[in-house]
């Protein structure tokens, strides 16, 4: 409050991430659930790793969410917050708890994976236009936002839609689709995926999740189905990712001009958090004003971070580093080879990180 009893304006940060973070536990030693005997607590959240990241890489950021009155949600703001992320605006909610998973150590492609979420009832669940603070959602360059985050619940869907909407102080919103089939119930997920991303002015989609949801093959299709955002950016694993810019000039045709980064090769630790930490890669090099191809590249170099460290959260390599890396020419570029510690290199890039 100020001295004459008026609320003061949240200050305009870089990025706004709005989405569920959850408490996850990290199986000290492959195996079944059944059969591991400990765990290592860790977080975990689509948006809130994307705020950490950017965060951490140098930008000003914010998460904005619920958790439950109780260590666990302690844990979360706490952790969060030692990224240098702005967590004043998550509320706390007596009466509902944080959100918990348990996964196994193997690779979520295989088919020993196993996730056991502990996330129906969670404060997180019950954010509404009601329960959040909008002013300070909305206090941003960029608001960061997932499909994970309307799959929570009716409310939650209604506060997505409400921040997509357009209108007079609306940011620039980012959506990744995060298509995750087990949180839809009762509504057509591949219905409502497409009218958020069609609002949007960013879109992160993957080409599997794409054919998965929408039946779209190729990025000239994905395109043309998402006619509203001024960015479509397409993942396509190890065959890099494409993005789609309306903006370019000398643009010949509405799909807009392609750029495609092919992404450099990895010694894999861990897939998970990869896709976040692209995202947030990408949205570095957006505001700070980066051609196309110096947004894509960051985009993989974080997913790089995040690929050879093990759980949700990496600590992206230094800006000046990256930067070194973003800027190599073609083919140094595609001889690039990262594996765990090359974050932490500060030799010349061609001598540290190719073969």
């Amino acid at each position: 409050m100020t001295a004459t009893g008026a609320r003061k304006a949240p200050d305009i940060v870089d990025v706004v991430a709005l989405g569920e973070s959850m408490v996850t536990f990290l199986p000290t030693r492959p195996g079944r659930l059944a059969d591991v005997p400990s765990f290592e607590r860790g977080t975990g959240g689509a948006e809130s790793n994307v705020a950490c990241a950017l965060a951490a890489f140098g930008h000003s950021t914010r998460w904005v969410s619920r958790v439950g009155a109780d260590g666990f949600g302690d844990h979360l703001v706490e952790t969060i917050g030692s990224y240098g992320v702005d967590v004043a605006h998550v509320r706390r909610d007596p009466g509902r708890p944080t959100g918990l998973y348990f996964r196994t150590a193997g690779d979520r492609a295989t088919d020993e994976h196993e996730v056991a979420y502990y996330r129906a009832g969670s404060a997180a669940s019950a954010m509404t236009v009601d329960t959040i603070d909008l002013e300070a959602v909305r206090a941003a360059r960029v608001l960061h936002l997932s499909g994970i985050t309307a799959a929570l619940s009716k409310g939650c869907l209604e506060l997505v839609r409400e921040l997509v909407r357009p209108g007079e102080g609306r940011p620039l919103v980012s959506f990744d689709v995060n298509h995750r089939p087990g949180l839809w119930r009762d509504t057509d997920d591949a219905r409502v995926l497409l009218e958020l991303a069609r609002a949007a002015d960013i879109v992160f989609v993957g080409h599997d999740e794409a054919r998965q949801a929408w039946e779209l093959r190729g990025g000239r299709a994905i395109v043309e189905a998402l006619p509203g955002p001024e960015v479509v950016v397409v993942k396509q694993g190890r065959g890099g990712a494409a993005a789609f810019d309306r903006n370019t000039d000398g643009m010949e045709d509405a799909d807009g001009t392609a750029t495609l980064v092919r992404a450099p090769r990895v010694d894999v630790v861990s897939h998970v958090g990869a896709g976040d930490a692209f995202a947030a890669g990408f949205l570095s090099g957006t505001l700070r004003g980066l051609p196309m191809r110096g947004r894509l590249r960051h985009g993989h170099l974080m997913a790089a971070a995040a690929l050879t460290a093990p759980g949700d959260l990496a600590a992206p390599a230094a800006r000046s580093h990256a930067d070194r890396l973003a800027a190599l020419a073609d083919d140094a570029w595609g001889r690039l080879r990262l594996g765990p510690g090359w974050t932490q290199a500060d030799e010349a890039p061609e001598e540290a990180n190719t073969p």
